[in-house]
């Protein structure tokens, strides 16, 4: 019997192969088969009009060097490394925008028929099977469709499982040749991705399944979860992030509800110690594109969260993902297809994570109206959340006008007064909806605060303008007896105009927190805590309502000591409110914190004190 080492040639026959104006495939990520490349270029001489089609080649990419145009003509699916871009950009290669999930299928359907797929493969095992390794993604549907396959062996591929194998049998030629795994390595962190992580990672429950990518701000996102619990992974690509999951016992796949106790992805990029991490590991299953990808088969893990990001977001929730103005940068990737499985799974959140500024803080990223020539990828209809560093744009089933206002508060608050123009302009929004500066540096700078109140999970943050319907939900919930307890007046209505003025609160003068439940989109006022600045005697008036079913859990007593410590930090000299005298509960709350009685003439309220220390 043949030894399966004997099939194994020193070089390829190119012109026994492929012909002038062939098609071929090269292989993906971190599997460029580049001895091969290099055997075409030197043995293959003859052989002109190659058309090659790839995604992402991490490699020198030499074949879309300009000395080869009248030999190579590059199709590439995502645009990525200099040589790459610089040939799109010069018309000297063609990108073909298309969803990760469907690439195969244009080569199983002859949409784009494939003579030949140029593959990098790990040695055979015994019975002559090769496993493409860290590269699956559209290898393996690209080999199952080519007239013939030439697989470069090379021994320090890692053995994957999954579907991820082939046989010697299946290769009209292949050389053993031994090349590195190139490496990526983990980004670099700053404070911009590392707020942007912790954002991110407070959407994400214990037990969700995720797909993260790679580069600094999924980096971030999976050094804020390593306090959570039985979160799973099927994601097209897994990086050293997930690894680390793994291995620290977050990531146990215990409580997906597709492919259970088992990473599922297509391909891995990141350092040596992730490629013999996946090398012979039965927990991390391989699989191609179109089904990892396929958004029915996504939205199959329950609570399934895609994290994604893009270049720019419009008002609208549009997201740009692959060009700059007119200039193509990147690909559609496999964004649209999480995006859509995540929001098909139960529980399912999408995700689009991005830093709120580019080139240096000098351009907004989320923007009125999408650069002239830039295009959609991921439709307004999609998003649920857009996370910046300054925080989460809630917009799932929320209008144009709550979702431009959401937009407008995570980003950079030098484009805030200049986006709210614009979508005044538009009538989005209406005239009397006010500039507002929604940060309060005394919270720190992650703006919202996990809190644990008898067993339930709640959020606290700034009251802010896109508020403005949730505080009239807050606002008709109440009782009369709340109402006139709780309430400096007998307010009969809670008007948009009023609600709005409300909500538009400059927090740097004055101050309004409140309590929220967050049930996937929905955001649930049950509290909130504000105080009045009066900057001729430096106090400020302070008042508080809670929902009647939260009454007495102690939400009141978390917004004041948050009011008090911020009052402190602004150097106020004193607080004060006034309270009737029958609302023994509210008066508790504030002699708990050492507010006290003083003389008031009017019989009907009760003024309570508290001096402030000086800030230090």
């Amino acid at each position: 019997m043949q030894s399966v080492k004997s099939q194994f040639t020193n070089t390829v026959d190119w012109d026994a192969l492929i012909k002038s104006g062939n098609r071929l495939f090269i292989g993906s990520n971190a599997a460029v088969p580049n001895a091969l490349i290099d055997s075409l270029i030197v043995d293959g001489k003859e052989i002109k009009d190659l058309e090659l089609c790839h995604i992402v080649t991490i490699s020198d990419n030499k074949w879309a060097l300009e000395e080869y145009k009248r030999r190579f003509k590059v199709n590439t699916f995502f645009i990525h490394g200099e040589a790459i871009r610089r040939a799109v950009d010069e018309g000297r290669a063609d990108y073909t925008p298309c969803f990760l999930s469907e690439i195969s299928s244009l080569f199983t359907n002859e949409t784009l028929p494939l003579d030949a797929a140029l593959i990098m493969v790990s040695p055979p095992d015994s019975l002559g099977y090769c496993s493409l390794g860290v590269s699956v993604d559209i290898v393996m549907s690209a080999a199952r469709s080519a007239k013939h396959v030439i697989a470069q062996i090379n021994p320090k591929m890692p053995r994957t499982a999954g579907h991820s194998f082939l046989h010697m049998s299946e290769f009209s030629a292949c050389v053993e040749h031994a090349q590195d795994i190139p490496e990526v390595k983990v980004a670099g962190t700053s404070s911009i991705t590392d707020r942007i992580g912790q954002y991110v990672a407070m959407l994400v429950e214990d037990g969700a399944t995720l797909q993260l990518g790679i580069g600094k701000v999924p980096d971030a996102v999976t050094r804020y979860l390593h306090n959570h619990k039985n979160l799973g992974i099927h994601s097209e690509m897994i990086s050293d992030g997930v690894m680390e999951l793994m291995q620290k016992g977050v990531a146990t796949n215990r409580a997906k509800t597709f492919h259970p106790s088992k990473t599922v992805t297509s391909f891995c990029v990141g350092s040596k110690r992730l490629y013999e991490f996946v090398h012979n590991n039965p927990h991390v299953e391989f699989y191609p594109s179109s089904y990892v990808n396929k958004p029915e088969n996504i939205a199959k893990n329950d609570k399934m969260v895609s994290i994604n990001s893009a270049l720019e977001v419009d008002l609208s929730g549009q997201v740009v993902a692959d060009s700059i103005g007119y200039k193509f940068y990147s690909g559609i990737g496999g964004q649209v297809d999480f995006v859509m499985g995540a929001s098909k799974s139960a529980g399912g959140k999408s995700i689009i994570a991005l830093p709120s500024t580019a080139r240096n803080g000098e351009v907004s990223r989320i923007v009125a109206n999408i650069t002239q020539g830039a295009g959609v990828v991921t439709s307004r209809g999609n998003v649920h959340y857009v996370v910046t560093e300054f925080g989460i744009a809630s917009l799932k089933g929320k209008s144009v006008r709550e979702r431009a206002l959401e937009l407008i508060r995570v980003a950079h608050p030098k484009f805030r007064d200049g986006l709210l123009n614009s979508i005044r302009e538009h009538a989005w929004a209406p005239d009397y909806q006010k500039p507002f500066s929604t940060d309060i540096p005394e919270l720190g700078d992650v703006q919202l605060r996990r809190l644990k109140i008898q067993g339930e999970t709640f959020y606290l943050r700034a009251l802010n303008p896109a508020d403005e319907r949730r505080l009239q939900e807050f606002f008709y919930s109440h009782t009369k007896e709340t109402v006139r307890m709780r309430y400096n007046y007998i307010p009969q209505a809670m008007t948009r105009e009023k609600s709005c003025d409300l909500v538009s609160v400059d927090q740097s003068k004055d101050l309004a927190l409140t309590i929220v439940r967050q049930d996937g989109s929905r955001h649930i006022i049950e509290a909130v805590g504000r105080y009045y600045l009066y900057p001729e005697n430096n106090s400020c008036e302070v008042a508080f309502v809670t929902r009647e079913n939260h009454q007495g859990k102690g939400m009141a007593k978390i917004l004041l000591s948050q009011m008090i410590e911020i009052a402190t930090a602004r150097g106020l000299s004193k607080m004060f409110a006034m309270v009737k005298p029958n609302n023994q509960a509210m008066i508790a709350v504030f002699e708990h914190f050492e507010f006290k009685r003083v003389f008031n003439p009017d019989p009907g309220e009760i003024e309570l004190i508290r001096h402030l220390k000086e800030k230090p």
